[in-house]
């Protein structure tokens, strides 16, 4: 009783609202596509309610150093799934000497939890032919980032893809830059993802922005935009990001450096930028935050975890961990919604050295309720390992109500579907209300919060019932409002199906 008094008490009293105060705005379209409350385009207030980063948990590790063309060194690439199988690829590189740029390899797995090193034995390694490593059409090993085209009609043969960048020699094969200085990335394709052949005609990828494509580049096709998307390191008040498109995949636009929205700059070693599956309008980038120069371990603590040097190279002068930026299809802009971070380094000495915690490329299904992603931990060390990371589907961040309770509106908003679902989760004590309002800011009869069954529970699909159904067909294509009155409650995304 007390729950249902408060969550009343706030619908009907305590969150007295002007209406002629509402300012007006044009209504943002969503029609049924799922949101998720990574950024503030569906917000208009937030009251007694805020945004709240989850950050993911722990499930283990996923793979580890145990051959002798791999080390400390070693460094995340991407994973994905094809044809029923999890591909997992990541560049293998020892502390010796002549090993400059290491090899890519892979790992497979039937599940995305336990994974395989296949023996390939398309490239000996030192007198071994039970190598993962992947080669070329010549049998000679790649140091590539994998990718999964997901074009529709792409040849079965180029459907898996990679790419390498190499610098560019005087060449003029593309008439908007300079190639004096400039790099290309170079490109692949697989049928298995283990052999790759050069792709016979090359897209024009080209650019000669300072520390253009020197590492940290994905690629994709969007289906929200129609056509490919690539983001790429550039340096631009330290190490940034760029985007460039293209529609045929061999003639691309020129650069655009992202943008931040004003908000204090740091430097990304990598993006990881990727159309989130649920919501491909959405872009999740996990990025590798570079904090150059901020130590945090001693000389002393640096030879007790065995840190290795490069090249002449120390790696505990830096420290990096991993934020969430996120972007919308078509956008030159990177949403810092949450500054802090989405993945805290940890405890212990061997997860706060240089370039550790970066995070490989891609999100895998994990069940219908979890999606994992994959870090990779203690970088330079022998203990180096890739880290099973969890998080809840669409559970990225959410809008996030006390035990004293809460609400939220959107903008006005247009959708088209039938019913409105939920991700959410309350505690036992809490609950969840929605409420239809017209764009002005009233309820809409039967639609009152009042009138809304109240929602407790754990679900990432909840429809949301009113005493007269749960339809709201009559108001799709109209402007409306969402008002959620929440009490000790987590929401994650909504849908209207």
């Amino acid at each position: 009783m007390l729950l249902r008094f408060t969550l009343g008490a706030i619908a009907t009293g305590l969150l007295l609202i002007d209406v002629r105060s509402l300012r007006a705005m044009p209504a943002v379209e969503i029609g049924s596509r799922l949101e998720l409350w990574v950024d503030r385009l569906l917000i208009d207030e937030l009251n007694g309610t805020t945004l709240r980063l989850h950050e993911p948990i722990s499930a283990g590790i996923a793979l580890r150093v145990d051959r002798p063309w791999e080390g400390p060194a070693n460094a995340p690439r991407s994973v994905f799934k094809h044809q029923e199988r999890y591909l997992m690829y990541y560049r293998a590189m020892t502390a010796d000497p002549g090993d400059k740029s290491g090899r890519t390899c892979v790992a497979v797995s039937r599940d995305g939890l336990t994974w395989e090193k296949p023996k390939l034995g398309l490239v000996p390694y030192r007198g071994r032919t039970d190598t993962n490593i992947i080669a070329d059409t010549a049998g000679r090993e790649l140091a590539v980032v994998p990718w999964l085209d997901t074009r529709p009609g792409v040849p079965a043969d180029e459907r898996i893809k990679a790419f390498h960048s190499e610098a560019v020699s005087g060449e003029s094969h593309t008439p908007f830059f300079d190639p004096k200085g400039a790099k290309r990335l170079v490109m692949f394709s697989s049928a298995d993802g283990f052999r790759f052949r050069r792709l016979d005609q090359q897209p024009r990828i080209v650019s000669d922005l300072k520390n253009a494509f020197d590492g940290g580049n994905t690629l994709f096709w969007s289906e929200a935009e129609q056509q490919y998307v690539l983001y790429f390191r550039i340096w631009d008040e330290g190490r940034s990001m760029a985007r460039m498109v293209s529609r045929d995949f061999i003639h691309w636009s020129e650069p655009t450096p992202m943008q931040y929205g004003g908000t204090p700059r740091e430097q990304f070693y990598n993006n990881q930028t990727q159309p989130y599956a649920r919501a491909p309008h959405l872009y999740i980038a996990p990025a590798a935050r570079f904090m150059e120069r901020r130590r945090a371990i001693t000389a002393e603590q640096a030879r007790a975890i065995g840190l290795h040097e490069l090249q002449g190279h120390r790696y505990d002068q830096d420290v990096s961990d991993v934020v969430l930026l996120t972007s919308r299809a078509g956008s030159s802009h990177y949403d810092r919604t949450f500054m802090e971070a989405w993945v805290r380094p940890g405890m212990g000495a061997s997860n706060w050295v240089s370039r550790t915690n970066y995070p490989v490329t891609g999100f895998v299904p994990d069940g219908a309720d979890r999606m994992m992603l994959f870090i990779a931990r203690h970088y330079m060390q022998d203990t180096w390992h890739l880290e099973r990371l969890q998080f809840r589907t669409d559970g990225f961040s959410s809008i996030h109500a006390p035990w004293a309770g809460g609400s939220m509106r959107t903008k006005p908003l247009t959708f088209s579907g039938d019913r409105l679902v939920l991700n959410y989760r309350t505690s036992a004590a809490g609950g969840v209300r929605v409420e239809l309002q017209d764009q002005n800011g009233a309820p809409i009869p039967g639609y009152a919060a009042t009138d809304c069954v109240e929602i407790i529970g754990d679900e990432i699909e909840r429809v949301v019932q009113w005493k007269q159904g749960t339809s709201v067909r009559a108001w799709a294509g109209r402007p409306v409002r969402l008002r959620f009155i929440m009490k000790d409650a987590d929401l994650f995304s909504l849908q209207f199906k």
